[in-house]
């Protein structure tokens, strides 16, 4: 079984470099539903079971775009165990004035996942986070054939702890691989119902037909 993550296109939040979470949206850039279309044509080769999605709207618009384009007729569904991080207090805010105003917060949430505590800023832990991503995945895995592709599509921060932790990778370590791209692929393989995960594809942007700017990581 294969399993295939997208981060959402790119939004006016992204490009302004503001924190969006769970509960702060923005729109996507029009530009964004090219590099849709250009996942999907990468994608086409791979024939899918199933696509699960976010229902925060850059998340869901993304999916539904993505599933389209496939031309799969591959059912799709929203799942709220796949939003973005909860951010409390730093959603909508300029990462330049989360860094002035909860500097612990800002460094810890990028650089020291373990560490970080977001009782201030009335958000959500990493480990919870994990906790409810992990629950929709091991669900899919339970209930698909070893022969399945499945698609999700989600958010940055999100994704990116999840995939990690699902390799084993530490708390502390989560950060370490480098941060998922709009509209990124990163693909995992497991044999064994999700007891285990292999890497095959991490952070892949080369179907986009523009230079990765730092805006568009997250």
């Amino acid at each position: 079984m294969r399993l295939y993550f997208v981060r959402h296109g790119k939004t006016q939040w992204n490009l302004e470099s503001r924190y969006q979470g769970a509960g702060g949206d923005s729109p996507l850039l029009p530009e964004s539903y090219a590099e849709m279309k250009l996942v999907a044509k990468s994608l086409q080769n791979v024939d899918f079971s199933h696509v699960y999605a976010s229902p925060i709207k850059r998340a869901r618009e993304t999916a539904f775009t993505i599933q389209k384009d496939l031309n799969q007729n591959v059912p799709i569904s929203l799942d709220n165990r796949l939003e973005e991080f909860h951010l409390g207090k730093m959603e909508g805010m300029l990462f330049d004035d989360v860094k002035r105003k909860y500097p612990r917060e800002f460094d810890n949430f990028r650089n020291h996942p373990d560490q970080y505590d977001p009782t201030e800023i009335e958000g959500e832990t990493f480990q919870h986070l994990i906790k409810r991503m992990s629950s929709k995945i091991n669900e899919v895995t339970n209930n698909f054939s070893e022969d399945d592709n499945i698609l999700f599509v989600s958010h940055g921060a999100a994704l990116n702890a999840l995939i990690n932790s699902l390799l084993g990778i530490p708390l502390k370590d989560l950060r370490k691989r480098g941060g998922l791209a709009n509209t990124g692929t990163t693909v995992l393989e497991t044999n064994n119902h999700g007891q285990t995960f292999n890497l095959i594809k991490w952070n892949d942007t080369s179907y986009l037909n523009h230079k990765v700017e730092k805006s568009d990581i997250i």
